[in-house]
């Protein structure tokens, strides 16, 4: 692998095109050696098959998307999502990965109060973080862009995600630092200091920010380069919080899922040499 590629990893959502197989392959040939996984396709797959897959390509894998949606009022549909997170953290110890993304969930129906919501999670982590803990697990927060507050992820903020972290031992409970969802935001850069002081970043996005946005909006993230986000500062303020660990590059976007995976692949792991790292 070259160093240039050695905090590299591609999210399988870049490239969900390619069946798990397709993507070990290509990661080989393209020199890369860590991949972040998604429930879904896993599950499809089957986990154990697919920890075997990655294991045999010699993958390393950073993290699994995703748990969370914490934020019910039900009860029956409460206790169903937190044994789907633990089925999901489950399945990250089989994959051999010690985090899994959490996203908190959305508004639940007929509910308007955001911090009530909050709590929610919090109610939630305080049973899952001591099973996370127990199969050397990290529950990462990822807090998502403000215009998903409603319908997707009640924590908009680095700030917010770690007040909710910071409630629980940093090798249960920290964050995500995805660049899309936080780029916009000035406050970004001291939470992130916050965060790497106490050992609690435990998963690093990027993607870039492009507009117009798409209809519906989740698909709109841009290749490296493409947008607004300065890449390497980013990069810069995560490994001077003390992050060393792997960087995952995740975009959702219909116009690359339209090509070659392959393609797809190679030409990420140059836009992150290109702006990420040189």
């Amino acid at each position: 692998m070259s160093t240039d590629l050695a905090r590299f990893s591609v999210n399988q959502m870049t490239v969900r095109q390619l069946s798990l197989p397709e993507l070990a392959d290509a990661c080989r040939a393209s020199g890369v050696g860590q991949v972040g996984l998604w429930r879904e396709p896993v599950q499809a797959y089957g986990v154990e098959a697919a920890a075997k897959l990655v294991r045999d390509a010699g993958l390393t894998v950073t993290t699994l998307c995703r748990g969370g949606f914490l934020t019910a009022l039900d009860p029956g549909e409460r206790a169903a999502a937190l044994a789907d997170n633990r089925r999901a953290v489950d399945e990250a110890a089989a994959l051999g990965t010690d985090t899994l993304v959490l996203v908190s969930g959305g508004l639940p129906p007929g509910s308007k109060d955001l911090r009530a919501a909050r709590e929610r999670v919090a109610d939630a982590l305080a049973e899952l973080a001591p099973y996370a803990g127990d199969h050397g697990v990290r529950l990462a927060i990822e807090p998502l862009h403000p215009m998903y507050a409603a319908d997707r992820c009640v924590v908009s903020t680095l700030g917010q995600a770690l007040d909710l972290a910071e409630r629980f031992p940093a090798h249960q409970v920290g964050v995500t630092v995805d660049t899309y969802h936080v780029w916009w935001d000035d406050r970004a850069p001291a939470e992130i200091a916050r965060a790497g002081a106490a050992g609690r970043i435990h998963a690093v996005q990027l993607a870039d920010w492009t507009t117009p946005l798409p209809v519906g909006v989740l698909n709109g993230r841009g290749q490296l380069g493409d947008g607004a986000i300065d890449m390497r500062q980013w990069k810069n303020l995560v490994d001077s919080a003390g992050y060393t660990g792997p960087i995952e590059v995740e975009l959702f976007n219909e116009r690359l899922w339209t090509r070659d995976g392959r393609e797809v692949l190679a030409r990420t792991a140059e836009r992150f040499v290109e702006h990420v790292i040189r």
